[in-house]
């Protein structure tokens, strides 16, 4: 029995993969390959998704008609338990930024590689890293360090809040450049936590493709 989200009608071809459940978690869809174009197939997967609206700005742009102002909005979205979105969106206005954001940061959903990759840790947890995590924006470069359980996060709020929402507890950070610049700090994070996740080699997803289309 298929699942209706209000209505929704699948355009792609995931899309009718979760609506007809031959797609019944987001780990799956990832695996499959297949491009995420739809947000409505991560609120079927991931219901209850939480989203942090990192930062809005104001920004002007002179044209041949006058100033037109817009807004930016830098947002991520999680379920605190493994899966992370990011996105930066801008409209003409805040609400319609933000939510442009969000929907644009579902599309930009990752499996966070998530354990207790430190050396004064025991194995077997998911409230930290692997493996050490470097990522990068512009000019900052943001790493993310495996800690012991019971540490919490050493982080700025921005990079804090991101891996909150990941579902990772316990890491040291360590950032550089100019890290006051929002959007950068926000997706250098995300990058990081990106690179450290596990790759899906095409001959896997050809795999897993094959198993579900079975």
């Amino acid at each position: 029995m298929s699942r209706n989200n209000n209505g929704w009608e699948p355009r792609t071809r995931l899309g009718r993969m979760v609506q007809n459940d031959d797609v019944t978690s987001m780990e799956q869809a990832l695996d499959t390959g297949l491009p995420l174009k739809e947000p409505e197939i991560v609120d079927q997967l991931l219901p209850g998704l939480d989203d942090d609206v990192l930062d809005i700005n104001m920004v002007q742009r002179m044209t041949d008609s006058g100033r037109r102002v817009k807004f930016r909005c830098v947002c991520a979205v999680g379920n605190r338990d493994g899966f992370l979105g990011y996105a930066e969106a801008r409209d003409d206005q805040v609400g319609s930024a933000i939510q442009k954001a969000i929907d644009v940061a579902k599309l930009n959903i990752i499996k966070v590689d998530r354990g207790s990759g430190s050396w004064e840790d025991r194995a077997g947890g998911t409230h930290s890293l692997t493996r050490k995590a470097e990522g990068k924006a512009g000019s900052v470069t943001v790493e993310v360090i495996p800690a012991p359980m019971g540490l919490g996060l050493a982080a700025a709020p921005t990079v804090r809040s991101i891996l909150e929402l990941a579902g990772v507890q316990d890491a040291w950070t360590k950032s550089d450049g100019n890290t006051r610049t929002t959007v950068n700090l926000a997706k250098a994070t995300y990058n990081a936590l990106k690179n450290a996740s596990q790759s899906r080699t095409p001959r896997h997803a050809r795999e897993v493709q094959q198993e579900v289309n079975e």
